[in-house]
């Protein structure tokens, strides 16, 4: 049975129960759409206003913009000519309970099958 505070998040065929991080680790692992995360956290943003904040292109921008999007990271909303873009605070805060599940109340990894237990 899947935690309902997960609901948000992708299951795996291979895990059944367990969140699907793919996208999501994907998406972290780069360091321009940590940035963009970062700057998005500030206030909401159009992809010209984040791409000013880059080196690169504007199709590139939009490639990152386009991969944080599809690991729920970011929303997207168009007002008139322009499409802002936020933080999906919702995934964020599910991110962070379904790693917090793994540490206990002193802040220390919890494993569940402790190989110091088995004598």
């Amino acid at each position: 049975m899947t935690d309902p505070r997960f609901h948000n998040l992708r299951l795996s065929s291979e895990m059944p129960g367990a969140p699907l991080l793919h996208h999501t680790g994907k998406a972290l692992s780069d360091p321009t759409r940590r940035r963009i995360l970062e700057l998005l956290r500030e206030r909401d943003m159009t992809a010209g206003e984040l791409a000013e904040q880059f080196n690169m292109s504007k199709p590139s921008i939009s490639h990152h913009l386009t991969t944080l999007k599809t690991a729920g990271l970011v929303t997207d909303e168009r007002h008139g000519q322009n499409i802002i873009y936020s933080l999906n605070t919702t995934v964020m805060q599910d991110l962070i309970g379904w790693f917090m599940g793994f540490m206990d109340s002193d802040g220390n990894v919890n494993q569940a099958n402790d190989q110091t237990d088995n004598k």
